[in-house]
């Protein structure tokens, strides 16, 4: 049978397996485990344990769970309930305040927790009922939580970013860098829009509250800055070559623990106990997926699927952007299915060659490849943010949160466009603080 048919059988059988509801790594693995057996017999079984645990023996896998603690610890505090309050006292004169101050919360609650869920929940608890109560349109309130949700996956610390390099054998600190500047012009045209549709609605932008006093203002700040600072500990100790990603998510974990506990007073056992439990059945969820998918990569590296396919993308007589434009659809619809780690580990090794060969950069690829993961993320039928909004506005329905969030996934795709016109907004931090490739 022919590589390229088998690689197709497979990929068909995994799109099975996963539409019944088996979880990621399950069906990678299974599938792994079939097709291995058909085509090479019992002995090829030798291999699979070696395999699995050489996808997850890297040392720097140790940042993810040490970045999950620390998502969860903020997740579990009422930081987010705080920093959107600070926003909100901050920029109520400011034209459009509250939703810069919902995008914004979004922004930077996403890169403490690295989580989209989190996100959604800890910001849409306190923004959606508040942009209701000052008459801004459901569908712009649930949208805007919805598409900021999603930036954690882009704005450093990032885990997908993390399990990118790990996949790929590029610099995470680099790929960190290269995930600011595309992050915030994800959060600039999420804002814009959403002024401009609030505008054109009608709406006046004149708050239907008093103004806050200075008092007020900065009463707040104690409980925000800390974990602010905390953001940028962790990308100076990157960057100034002070501790590697590992030890420097072990650090901020560490660090988050104890503000929560003496911020929020989270001491009781029982607080502490449900978030390591969370983090470490997250960990091992995202780790499990690593381990198969390196499995399943070594199924189709050794059944010479894997070179077929680059072979035949590579003998492609089109123009390199057509190729990125087929990549594109490619990555779009497949993070429509599948959570954006099971989507990197799977097809960054296989497309990285192929990217690198047409002469695009693999750092710029991999913002490219994670605002594609963005949009999966509020898009059916997975869509989990979606369904988190759902589920802390009820009375919202999901079809009004839908058609809230589609403009937001345009918005993702005009950031997309303008990354490939100019290339230089993801590559040029990284470039400038650690040194041409």
């Amino acid at each position: 049978m022919e590589p390229l048919t088998i690689g197709i059988l497979a990929a068909i059988l995994v799109i099975i397996l996963l539409a019944t509801g088996m979880p990621v790594a399950f069906g990678l693995g299974l599938v792994s485990l079939i097709f291995l057996i058909a085509f090479e017999g019992l002995d090829s079984l030798s291999v699979v344990a070696e395999t699995f645990f050489a996808g997850i023996g890297e040392f720097s896998l140790v940042s993810i769970p040490m970045f999950i603690v620390m998502g969860a610890a903020v997740a579990s505090s009422p930081a987010g309930k705080d920093l959107f309050e600070a926003l909100d006292r901050w920029l109520t004169r400011v034209p459009g305040g509250l939703i810069i101050s919902n995008i914004g919360a979004c922004s930077v609650f996403a890169a403490l927790s690295g989580s989209s869920p989190a996100t959604c929940a800890a910001i849409g608890k306190m923004g959606i009922p508040e942009m209701q109560k000052r008459g801004y349109p459901d569908g712009l309130a649930t949208g805007s939580i919805a598409a900021g949700g999603t930036l954690g996956i882009l704005i450093p610390p990032s885990v997908t970013m993390i399990v990118y390099g790990i996949s790929t054998e590029t610099s995470i600190g680099r790929l960190f860098l290269a995930g600011v500047f595309p992050g915030l012009l994800l959060t600039g045209l999420f804002m814009v829009w959403s002024i401009y549709f609030a505008w054109r609605n009608g709406f006046d932008f004149r708050e239907k509250i008093g103004a806050f006093s200075w008092r007020q203002k900065f009463e707040i700040l104690p409980r925000v800055l800390p974990f602010l600072a905390i953001i940028v500990g962790i990308l100076f100790v990157l960057y100034g070559g002070v501790a590697t990603p590992s030890e420097a998510a072990g650090v901020g974990a560490l660090f988050c623990l104890i503000l929560v506990a003496v911020i929020y007073k989270i001491i009781q056992p029982k607080k502490i106990w449900a978030i390591l439990s969370d983090s470490t059945r997250e960990s091992v969820m995202i780790l499990m997926i690593i381990g198969a998918s390196a499995l399943f990569a070594y199924t189709l590296s050794s059944l010479f699927v894997t070179q077929s396919v680059a072979e035949y993308i590579a003998s492609l007589d089109v123009n390199r952007w057509v190729l990125m434009f087929m990549i594109n659809v490619f990555l779009l619809v497949a993070g429509f299915f599948l959570p954006p780690v099971a989507v990197i580990v799977m097809t960054a090794p296989i497309l990285l060659p192929i990217i690198t060969g047409a002469g695009f950069d693999p750092y710029w690829f991999a913002v490219i490849l994670t605002i594609n993961m963005e949009i999966g993320l509020i898009t059916p039928p997975v869509g989990l943010n979606l369904y988190v909004i759902n589920g802390i506005a009820p009375e919202i329905s999901l079809p009004t949160i839908l058609k809230g969030a589609l403009p937001f996934m345009l918005c993702m795709i005009v950031g997309i466009i303008i990354l490939c016109i100019f290339p230089e907004i993801a590559t040029w931090l990284p470039n400038e603080v650690m040194g041409n490739r």
